[in-house]
C-alpha cells in the first residue's frame, strides 16, 4: 500500500495484542496510532485523519467494535473498518457487514491475511473520491470487485479505462453476460467519482413494464394515469447529482427509448401527466446482455440513443475467462457466505478449489457466489472440500475435460484428482505453466513440484 498520508487505528483491549497487530502492519502504512478502548477510538476519529480502522469486536468499557463502526460511518463513511473477533459464528459478524464494515478477522489472526486485508482497505479507503487525484501507482492495471482484485489482463485493461473515467461526467455503457458483474462495476464507478456522496440508483429495464417504467424513471403526478394516487418523484429526480444506472438498456420499450433520449439531451425531466419540467443532474451508465447494434439492425433499439449512452463503452468478459480470479472470488464469497449464515468455514482445500477453477461457471459470477453460498451451508466442517461441491459441477466439468479426466469422481483419491486438475490445466493453456498456476490458485515453485511429483 505504502500511501503516503495513510493512517490506520488499532483498536483493542488487550494492549499486548492491540501492539502486536500494529507492529505487524506498520510497514504497510505511514502510521499506526494504537489505542486500548473504544472511547479513545472514538476521540481519534473525530479530531484525525484515519482511513483503516481495525478494531476488536469485544471491548471492555460501554463502547465496543460496532460501537466503533458506527460512529466511524457517521464520522466519515469513507474509512474502512476490519473487525477482529473470537467467535466467527455470532450474529454480531453479520450485522457488522450490513453496517457497512470492511470485513473481519477470527482469533487468533492470521498475520498475512490481516495485512492483506488492511492493505486492500487502505488503497480503497484512499481511492474513494480524492477530487480527481490520480489512483496511486500500485493501484494502475488494476479492477476490484467488492473487494476482490481482478489478475485478468482483461480486467487490468478494463481498470485503466475506470481510473480516467470515474471522475468524470461521461456516460458509462458496460457490455457483458448476465452474472458477470455489471452492477458491481457501475457501483465501482459511482464509488470512485466525485458524485459517490450521492445518490446510487439501479433500476433493471427488463423486470418493468412500459408503463411502469417510465413512472420510475420519470415520476408521475396525482391523477396521471389510474392507480396514481399520489404525485410520486421519479429515479432521475431521486437521483440528481448522482448516478442512475439502467440495467438490461436493451430491453427497454421503443416510446421509453424516445422519452430518456429527450431527457439525456435536454436534461429536463417531465413527470407523467406534468407540464411543468424538472432540471436534473444525473451520470448515466447504462448495462445490457445484448448486442445493441445487432438490436439496432433488428430496429429495436434508437441508433441515436446507442450513440448517446454510449460515451465510453466497456465489455466484461465471462468468469471462464478470467479464470486465475476464480480462487480470490471464492475466498471472499466464502468469508461473505459464513458470516451471513453463521458458519464455522474458513477456508477451502486445494483440490475442491481446483474443481471449482476449472469449471466453465456459465451463470459467471453470480452463479459461483450463490455455489460457494450453498456449499457453506451444508458443510459441517471448518474447510470446504471435495464432497461440498455441487454435483452437477463435478458432471460437466467431466463432460468439459473430455477424456483427460476419468468417468467417475467417487472412489478417486485426492492425488488422483489432482493430478488430473494439473493435467487438464496445462492443456487448457498450452502447457503455460505460469497461467496454470495462476488458475489453479498455487505458486509456480509448488506446481513445478507437483509435476515432477505426479510425473507428468
Amino acid at each position: 500500500m505504502k500511501e503516503k498520508n495513510t493512517v490506520i487505528l488499532v483498536v483493542d483491549d488487550e494492549r499486548a495484542h492491540a501492539d502486536g497487530i500494529a507492529e505487524a502492519i506498520e510497514k504497510l502504512c505511514t502510521k499506526a496510532i494504537v489505542v486500548y478502548s473504544g472511547k479513545d477510538a472514538l476521540e481519534i476519529v473525530r479530531n484525525k485523519k484515519v482511513d483503516v480502522v481495525v478494531a476488536d469486536l469485544k471491548l471492555g468499557g460501554d463502547i465496543d467494535g460496532l460501537g466503533v463502526l458506527e460512529e466511524v460511518k457517521k464520522h466519515n463513511g469513507r474509512t474502512e473498518v476490519i473487525l477482529m473477533t473470537a467467535y466467527a459464528t455470532i450474529d454480531t459478524c453479520k450485522q457488522a457487514l450490513r453496517q457497512g464494515a470492511y470485513d473481519y478477522l477470527v482469533k487468533p489472526i492470521d498475520i498475512d491475511q490481516l495485512r492483506t486485508l488492511v492493505e486492500q482497505a487502505g488503497r480503497k479507503a484512499c481511492r474513494e473520491i480524492r477530487g480527481g487525484t490520480k489512483s496511486s501507482e500500485t493501484d494502475r492495471g488494476r479492477f476490484e470487485f467488492e473487494g476482490v482484485r481482478g489478475k485478468n489482463p482483461a480486467i487490468e485493461g478494463i481498470f485503466e479505462v475506470l481510473r480516467r473515467v470515474s471522475p468524470t461526467n461521461i456516460s458509462v455503457l458496460i457490455e457483458g453476460a448476465s452474472g458477470t458483474g455489471k452492477e458491481l462495476l457501475a457501483r465501482a464507478i459511482h464509488n470512485n467519482s466525485r458524485r459517490w456522496d450521492k445518490p446510487f440508483k439501479p433500476v433493471n429495464c427488463a423486470g418493468l413494464t412500459e408503463t411502469l417504467l417510465e413512472s420510475e424513471l420519470f415520476g408521475h403526478v396525482k391523477g396521471a394515469f389510474t392507480g396514481a394516487s399520489a404525485d410520486r418523484k421519479g429515479l432521475f429526480e431521486v437521483a440528481d447529482k448522482g448516478t442512475l444506472f439502467l440495467d438490461e438498456i436493451g430491453d427497454m420499450a421503443q416510446n421509453c427509448q424516445a422519452k430518456l433520449l429527450r431527457v439525456l439531451e435536454d436534461g429536463l425531466v417531465m413527470p407523467v401527466g406534468s407540464h411543468r419540467p424538472i432540471v436534473m443532474d444525473v451520470r448515466l451508465i447504462s448495462a445490457t446482455n445484448h448486442d445493441l447494434t445487432e438490436l439496432i439492425e433488428e430496429k429495436k433499439f434508437r441508433q441515436d440513443l446507442y450513440f448517446r449512452i454510449k460515451g465510453v463503452n466497456i465489455l466484461l468478459p465471462r468468469l471462464h475467462d478470467r479464470a486465475e480470479d476464480i480462487p480470490a472470488f471464492t475466498e471472499h464469497f466464502l468469508r461473505e457466505a459464513a458470516a451471513e449464515v453463521g458458519s464455522e468455514v474458513t477456508g477451502i482445500t486445494d483440490a475442491a478449489q481446483m474443481i471449482l477453477t476449472g469449471y466453465d461457471w456459465p451463470g459467471n459470477i453470480r452463479q459461483l457466489r450463490n455455489c460457494i453460498r450453498t456449499m457453506v451451508v451444508m458443510c459441517d466442517r471448518d474447510k470446504l472440500d471435495v464432497q461440498d461441491v455441487p454435483p452437477e459441477i463435478h458432471q460437466l466439468r467431466q463432460l468439459a475435460a473430455g477424456s483427460r479426466v476419468p468417468a467417475g469422481l467417487a472412489g478417486m483419491s485426492l492425488n488422483e484428482l489432482e493430478k488430473h486438475a494439473i493435467i487438464d490445466t496445462l492443456a487448457k493453456t498450452n502447457n503455460n505453466r505460469e497461467k496454470a498456476a495462476k488458475i489453479l490458485g498455487i505458486g509456480e515453485r509448488t506446481l513445478y513440484r507437483k509435476i515432477k511429483e505426479y510425473n507428468i
